[in-house]
């Protein structure tokens, strides 16, 4: 009667207690390579072979099996002695006893499992040979039991981050553990999209703590390899690639883009970054905020004293004076060269903002040591509002500049707030700038001329040429309003041209009425320097062209151009002066001038500045300054001439102190060619 030990589909025995063979089902003869039972039974009993490939199994299953009376999943590599191969076999075995507990027998069963083990052995040597090859690329290499949290890294995987072996644990939270908590938020969804199939692969990047305390950015990638049955992830494997270099490379490009290279602080685009987001704050929050343009002072003038360097020095140190002025969340940006521009955050307080703005001011007033040289600046402060003022950006910082116009137009040093006015006269400027185009072209110039008196003997030997505007629409248009408009846009440098030769013209008719030593005094703006007309014949060959002597005409220039380090500005004071064209420096006072500069310039003329002279009384301040200067200026063979001299008090002062000349409403106004030379007749009859 045929039984189940038949018809097993695997292998089945029975053996003796001394180990020999005594039943071998259907399914053992044809594994083994029988014809019959009786074929299996005959040589493995009576002649006997080694069915193990590895001769020490025979003995380690008979151990295990009278150890524990039980084997279960013996995997072996086995001969097939008939056919001559082997086979890789699964077996299990357990002791029959009797009711004494007396061994009877043996029973097991022997399943073929060569083809699953075969592929089971190719996969374990892919995998080795795919984490060897990342491995050998640099990547570290991570294999991730999702369900148990227990992770294997590679040599390499903890090298990256300082680690040797057996200094971190097999466990997921070693290295998830030390994320940058910035960067473990978006690491978990991105884990989560390829968990769901969302993603066919997992990337990420993100920051690890190394072991010397440092932090590294690592790309890491991986795929599930095996889920459960319900589809959830039960094996990971994937590598981290070290891309430091990358990030910091990159980080380094985006601090270029947003911040400036030498103050460190924000530029135009990071400002705009954060203004807007300020702004979205402010509206959300119903706060206010402060926009502050800030200028520097008479930078060009340190700038070109002691070089760029000492320039740039001077920058960081006024970037760093205005941030401690400030809170820890505004924010000051350099806008370029000298520029500055503060946001101030919750600003609703004017109080707060006028001691903000006093506190850079006040911070720039005090010695900026350059190197061994103390230097001065002061700054000039627009402020516009947000809300109050504008709204969009743009129109915040218009406003700011227009501030900032004004505060530098009334002196420097100060600071201003914006106004609607400040727009409409921002407008005017905009439209005087278009019309001052035309002005030259439609002869709306015209020239007035101001004496220049001989203190001593009253008589008048000079005369300065001023420019007038007569606006066809708007009426006279002075010329504070227009000459700074006329150098922004360059225009100068023609109407400077027009304002010479009609001086030229003038001073060749007077010489004929009044003496060959008569000299008319014309301005000359740096603009007209810097930016001269080469196509036009130079001043001295002109007058050459009209027969007259270099004397004839005298050049006013400001103070700031002799702080001009320019080699072209030297020597185009030198061309005019060696063909007898009289140098006078403007203003004297005002501005930087020294000793130095004057030394480097040959100077004919000083002319006082008026805020010197309009306050002179017997034994004032102003007197013994006054006096300084025409002492200095006669020692170094100049002469002085003093402006703005309004009353007779001044007048006999200046004479006392021995000045050469005056100029001034006590003497006449400018005036127009036929009321200068009526002034010139009455003169010669008094």
């Amino acid at each position: 009667m045929s039984t189940l030990f038949e018809f097993l589909p695997i292998g089945a025995y029975r053996t003796s207690a001394s180990g020999k063979i005594l039943r071998a089902n259907a399914a053992l003869v044809r594994m083994n390579g029988y014809d019959s039972e009786a074929a299996l039974l005959a040589e493995v009993n009576e002649v006997g072979y080694q069915w193990y490939a590895d001769p020490k199994r025979r003995q380690q299953f008979r151990d295990l099996l009278e150890r524990d009376q039980l084997v279960i999943d013996f995997i072996s590599e086995v001969h097939r002695n008939p056919v001559g191969d082997t086979i890789w076999v699964r077996e299990a075995a357990h002791c029959v006893s009797n009711a004494q507990g007396e061994l009877q027998y043996y029973e097991g069963t022997v399943e073929d499992i060569t083809a699953s083990h075969l592929a089971q052995l190719a996969l374990v040597q892919n995998e080795e040979r795919w984490k060897l090859a990342l491995d050998s690329t640099g990547d570290g290499v991570w294999d991730w039991y999702v369900q148990t949290g227990v992770e294997y890294f590679s040599r390499r995987c903890k090298e990256i981050y300082g680690f040797a072996e057996g200094e971190i644990a097999n466990r997921a939270d070693a290295l998830d553990g030390r994320t940058h908590p910035d960067d473990v938020a978006q690491m978990q969804r991105d884990r989560e999209a390829h968990f769901n199939g969302e993603d066919d692969t997992y990337t990420n990047e993100h920051r690890i703590l190394c072991k010397d305390g440092s932090w590294k950015w690592v790309l890491t990638r991986g795929m599930v390899i095996s889920r459960d049955a319900h589809g959830e992830p039960l094996r990971m494997i994937g590598t981290h690639t070290d891309i430091s270099a990358r990030k910091n490379a990159e980080a380094q490009v985006w601090k270029q883009a947003h911040f400036d290279a030498l103050t460190g602080l924000p530029n135009r685009r990071m400002l705009r970054h954060r203004l807007d987001n300020a702004i979205r704050h402010s509206q959300e929050h119903g706060e206010h905020l402060a926009i502050l343009f800030i200028d520097l002072d008479h930078f060009k003038e340190v700038n070109d004293t002691l070089g760029h360097d000492g320039g740039d020095l001077l920058l960081v140190l006024a970037a760093q004076r205005i941030q401690n002025c400030l809170a820890a969340d505004d924010t000051v940006a350099r806008m370029g060269g000298d520029e500055f521009t503060v946001v101030l955050c919750n600003a609703g307080n004017s109080t707060h903002i006028k001691k903000a703005a006093q506190d850079i001011l006040d911070s720039m007033a005090t010695a900026f040591q350059i190197g061994s040289e103390q230097v001065f600046v002061s700054a000039s402060v627009g402020v516009a509002l947000y809300p109050q003022n504008a709204t969009l950006v743009e129109e915040l910082l218009k406003h700011a500049d227009q501030a900032l116009y004004v505060a530098k137009g009334a002196g420097r040093n100060r600071f201003s707030f914006f106004t609607p006015a400040l727009q409409e006269a921002a407008v005017l400027r905009a439209r005087l700038a278009t019309e001052l185009r035309q002005a030259l072209p439609q002869q709306q110039f015209a020239l007035v001329y101001q004496p220049i008196v001989h203190l001593r003997s009253g008589k008048v030997r000079k005369a300065e040429a001023l420019l007038r505007w007569q606006h066809p629409q708007r009426g006279p248009v002075g010329p504070a309003q227009f000459i700074p408009i006329a150098e922004s846009t360059g225009l100068i440098v023609e109407i400077g041209e027009w304002v010479f030769q009609q001086a030229a013209s003038q001073v060749s008719q007077w010489q004929a009425a009044y003496g060959g030593d008569f000299q008319i005094s014309v301005n000359k703006s740096p603009v007209q320097f810097h930016r001269r007309d080469t196509a036009q014949p130079s001043w001295s060959a002109y007058l050459q062209s009209m027969d007259l002597a270099g004397s004839s005409v005298a050049v006013e220039i400001t103070e700031g151009l002799l702080l001009d380090t320019n080699s072209d500005v030297a020597r185009q004071l030198e061309e005019l002066r060696s063909c007898g064209i009289a140098i006078s420096l403007d203003d004297f006072g005002t501005g930087y001038s020294s000793l130095t500069y004057l030394q480097k310039i040959a100077i004919d003329f000083i002319k006082i500045d008026q805020s010197f002279v309009r306050n002179l009384k017997p034994a004032s301040t102003d007197l013994a300054l006054c006096k300084a200067i025409i002492r200095m200026a006669h020692d170094l063979g100049m002469q002085v001439v003093a402006e703005g001299v309004e009353t007779p008090e001044q007048r006999d002062l200046l004479v006392a102190a021995d000045c050469d000349f005056g100029q001034g409403y006590w003497f006449a106004r400018p005036m127009a060619v036929s009321a200068f030379e009526d002034f010139m007749v009455q003169s010669a009859c008094e």
